[in-house]
């Protein structure tokens, strides 16, 4: 499982929190995490020329076979307890799972074209940081579940 994400920069808080959940999650499954550089915003600059750059970087990572799960506004809401079973299910399947998540402006067409599927977290807008963590501690919270840890309450 990889967690393709914008932004190289991170505050402290962003680095800690991903670097504790990461070693959660890499104790139980392959997993890592793509900063994907965000492209420099121009004024007078539509958004759409960076995230077009921002696409490009991502595609450039993802692998014909991979699962693509794009993490958008618009997409399906997942409780934890339905991430557990696609976990499972991706488990079973044996390809690999690829998450995006967008920079600011959030993700390119092209991108939402090559997802197999669209989640969203929250009808929210949340900072793309935030999502880096958010994301991260429910991926644990959904391993966890699976393993049948305490971590997790009904």
């Amino acid at each position: 499982m990889r967690l393709l994400s914008v932004g190289t920069k991170m505050a402290h808080w962003v680095i800690t929190g991903t670097e504790h959940y990461s070693r959660r999650i890499e104790r139980e499954m392959s997993f890592s995490l793509v900063e994907i550089p965000l492209a420099k915003r121009v004024k007078n600059q539509p958004p759409a020329i960076g995230k077009a750059r921002e696409a490009a970087a991502f595609l450039s990572q993802i692998k014909p076979d991979d699962y693509v799960v794009a993490l958008d506004v618009k997409g399906r809401s997942l409780s934890t307890a339905q991430l557990a079973d696609k976990l499972r299910e991706f488990r079973m399947s044996g390809k690999d799972l690829a998450l995006l998540i967008g920079g600011p402006d959030g993700l390119d067409d092209d991108c939402l074209g090559r997802a197999n599927e669209c989640w969203s977290l929250s009808k929210l807008t949340l900072p793309h940081p935030l999502v880096r963590v958010l994301v991260m501690e429910q991926l644990y919270r959904a391993i966890s579940i699976i393993n049948g840890h305490p971590y997790h309450r009904e």
